[in-house]
This record gives C-alpha cells, sequence and structure tokens, in this order.
C-alpha cells in the first residue's frame, strides 16, 4: 500500500468533505481516505497497482472540487 496527500480546493463544509470522501473511497484498489476541512487536504491509502493520482484527480474534478 501507498499513502498520497493531494491539496483540495473548493471544499466550504462538511458536506463537502462527505462528498470528496465518497467519490475517493468509491475507486477500486482505494484503502482509506481522510479527509480535512481545515487542512483542504486528502490523504488517500491505495494500492498503486489498482489506482493512482490520476484517477485520484478525475474524482474529484468529477465531483466539483479542484487539486491544488
Amino acid at each position: 500500500m501507498e499513502e498520497i496527500v493531494i491539496g483540495i480546493g473548493g471544499m466550504s463544509c462538511q458536506g463537502c468533505v462527505k462528498n470528496v470522501t465518497g467519490v475517493l473511497q468509491a475507486l477500486p484498489g482505494v484503502e482509506r481516505v481522510e479527509v480535512s476541512l481545515e487542512a483542504a487536504r486528502a490523504t488517500i491509502v491505495f494500492d498503486s497497482q489498482r489506482v493512482g493520482p490520476a484517477q485520484f484527480r478525475d474524482a474529484v474534478e468529477g465531483a466539483g472540487f479542484d487539486i491544488v
């Protein structure tokens, strides 16, 4: 398993946190997601053989948020 921290822009409430957490957890190969509204970032533990940064970007941007 690998861990990555990505900055996320556009989150303003716990609903945003729940949304981002949900789209990231839905990706195959993602084991754990922790999203921080205050730090504007997500920490993702994942299987790099199944998923990676490009899919994280697509999921976050598809949910209406930005990778920063």
